[in-house]
């Protein structure tokens, strides 16, 4: 190996001295780098005028009077009928750039249904628990289920009847949902939404 040759004006030059030093040193296996880096400024954006006057309510009873630029970004989008894909990283707020549309939805139309996949059952049981925060805030009265492996008989003929968030799995809905559609008519027939969480998992079979 040979040493790093100069970086540019404008590259970070803390990457060429760990690398540098690697190579000065010549240690072998895997390395560590601790990088300490500037906070950035949180870049915002007025709450849209469209929204919901429900959903506006709920947001600022949480805290969040200015959302997030690409919330504000995803949601203009949805409003389109655009489909969106999100990637930002870890506790960036994705989860509001879809539970702000479907609530908005909800709120507007009583018979609108969303559908919302997650390749875990406990993250669907996390999100589960944050939707249903999301619509209790906006107070917008509306039954949020998980449909999956674990969900009783009894209470299957209830959630294709009545829910109008349905959680589940991919698993679940090619084998439980799919193929039994003709009792599912109602919830597709008015199906404004659909969500898939962790679009990376979906690879080969899965």
């Amino acid at each position: 190996m040979r040493p790093m040759d100069p970086p540019a004006p404008s590259a970070d030059r803390w990457i060429y001295r760990v690398l540098d030093s690697w190579v000065n040193e010549r240690r072998d296996g895997q390395f560590t780098a601790n990088v300490t880096t500037l906070p950035e400024p949180a870049r915002t954006e007025p709450m849209p005028s469209w929204l919901h006057p429900d959903v506006v309510q709920g947001l600022r009873s949480s805290g969040i009077a200015a959302p997030y630029a690409h919330q504000v970004q995803a949601w203009q989008a949805l409003a389109r009928r655009q489909n969106v894909v999100i990637a930002t990283p870890t506790a960036s707020g994705k989860t509001l750039c879809y539970t702000v549309p479907v609530a908005d939805s909800l709120a507007r139309n009583p018979a609108a249904r969303a559908l919302l996949l997650f390749p875990t059952k406990a993250l669907s049981r996390d999100q589960e628990s944050a939707i249903r925060a999301q619509l209790a805030s906006s107070r917008i009265p509306a039954q949020v289920a998980t449909y999956d492996g674990d969900t009783s008989a009894e209470h299957r003929r209830g959630i294709r009847q009545a829910a109008r968030v349905l959680i589940t799995n991919p698993d679940m809905l090619h084998t439980g949902i799919l193929p039994h559609h003709a009792m599912w008519a109602n919830f597709f027939a008015n199906l404004t939404h659909i969500i898939v969480d962790e679009i990376h998992y979906y690879r080969g079979v899965f």
